[in-house]
């Protein structure tokens, strides 16, 4: 199975799980929680802008239960605000205010909703390190998934604003 965790859109071969109830959401929860997936039950998991939701207590417990749905050799794709990217654009003296609002609505969250708040701003190194602790065996950086049209590829302002990993169980 793949799981689209935090996904709303529904795509061939994917299930979705969000912690919002909708028309294409097939499991209602949080990624913190995935105690209804047995172990070694995904070959894929899939999360778009979700891992930064996340208190920073419960993180590394998250990832490990990450790794433990997945099947040997299961991958689990990130994508997260790049926290290096968007604080680079905070203190560009060529950023408009308006640019810099922005910028700082994609560190704390839009807040639009008690779920739209971020508790964790990650980096690569940050990102690495905690993929390490959960147990995942290769982490490597890419450009693009290809595979669905989300915040993973937002580029407003003319470059990538999200920091996009494989981990690898």
């Amino acid at each position: 199975m793949k799981l689209h965790i935090g996904g709303r859109e529904a795509q061939p071969g994917w299930k979705l799980l969000n912690i919002q109830a909708g028309p294409e959401v097939d499991y209602v929860g949080d990624i913190s929680d995935l105690s209804e997936f047995e172990n070694d039950s995904l070959d894929e998991a899939y999360a778009s802008h979700v891992l930064e939701h996340v208190p920073q207590a419960r993180m590394l417990d998250t990832l490990k239960g990450i790794h433990r749905v997945l099947t040997p050799g299961g991958k689990f794709m990130i994508s997260v605000p790049d926290l290096d990217v968007l604080c680079h654009t905070m203190i560009s003296p060529h950023a408009s205010a308006e640019v810099k609002f922005h910028a700082m609505r994609m560190i704390f969250g839009g807040q639009v909703d008690a779920n739209d708040y971020h508790y964790f701003g990650w980096t690569y190194q940050f990102m690495h390190s905690f993929l390490g602790m959960a147990g995942f065996s290769a982490v490597t950086r890419v450009q693009d998934f290809g595979l669905f049209n989300d915040t993973s590829n937002f580029k407003p302002y003319g470059f990538a604003i999200s920091l996009n990993v494989v981990a690898v169980k």
